[in-house]
């Protein structure tokens, strides 16, 4: 079987990793019942795919089989930033071709250098991804994957741009809502909080990314009725765009 070299997966300084793990934590909090765990943003550029790589990747390094699925089926650039390959320098498959296609999700899913870390990409966006997401075979693969993993990770494009989101959330057990501080506006939140309970998703918790606290750490803030998990994401050599 081949397997994925992610080869551009940053160090983190120990305040950011320290936070991710915090974050890791509390989910292994919410019960055996959370299991398909959708990261989205409001926008593009507040950082959701690095912290569903970061999340999955500490999760697995604890010890926790998860799988990272790449659900932006229009515009992922995950390949291209984490410089994704093959050992064996075969061409990369992932979700839009099993969505596609009758091909096996066991070929779309590749192992990795974590032991309990499994990945499956994508590496062809699609320009109108709605009946792929709508089919039963999305659901399915969702089924399959929530039996062969503890966890599984489901990188969604923004809320605000498109509705994958809202199809992606209502298969999902519940969702962490990535927030950009000081370029999202509360009301703009507000509106992606609304949009996740209109698909019966439940809003595990809000990541504040890119805010440097008092202390220079991690902390949590009450905005809108929700928790956010802070940190310091703002040191732009760590910080990946979603």
């Amino acid at each position: 079987m081949s397997k994925l070299i992610i080869k551009n997966m940053p160090e983190l300084p120990y305040s950011v990793e320290e936070a991710v793990n915090r974050l890791r934590v509390n989910i292994s909090f919410l019960g055996n019942d959370v299991k398909r765990i959708m990261v989205i943003s409001s926008l593009p550029n507040e950082g959701k795919s690095f912290v569903t790589m970061q999340l999955w990747h500490q999760m697995a390094e604890a010890g926790t089989k998860s799988v990272f699925v790449d659900m932006d089926l229009r515009k992922s650039v995950l390949s291209e930033k984490y410089e994704l390959s093959l050992d064996d320098k075969k061409e990369i498959k992932g979700t839009s071709h099993y969505l596609a296609s009758d091909y096996p999700l066991s070929e779309a899913i590749y192992k990795t250098d974590l032991e309990y870390g499994d990945f499956m990409p994508n590496v062809d966006n699609v320009i109108n991804p709605s009946m792929l997401l709508e089919s039963e075979r999305f659901e399915q693969m969702l089924k399959d994957l929530e039996k062969e993993y503890r966890y599984v990770f489901v990188d969604s494009p923004p809320l605000d741009l498109v509705s994958d989101g809202e199809k992606i959330g209502s298969l999902c057990d519940g969702a962490i809502l990535v927030v950009r501080g000081g370029m999202t506006s509360k009301g703009i939140v507000r509106n992606s909080i609304r949009q996740l309970e209109r698909a019966g998703c439940p809003l595990l918790g809000i990541v504040l990314n890119r805010v440097e606290s008092a202390k220079g750490g991690y902390y949590y803030k009450k905005y809108g009725g929700s928790k956010y998990y802070g940190n310091k994401y703002y040191t732009d050599p760590y910080y990946y765009k979603s």
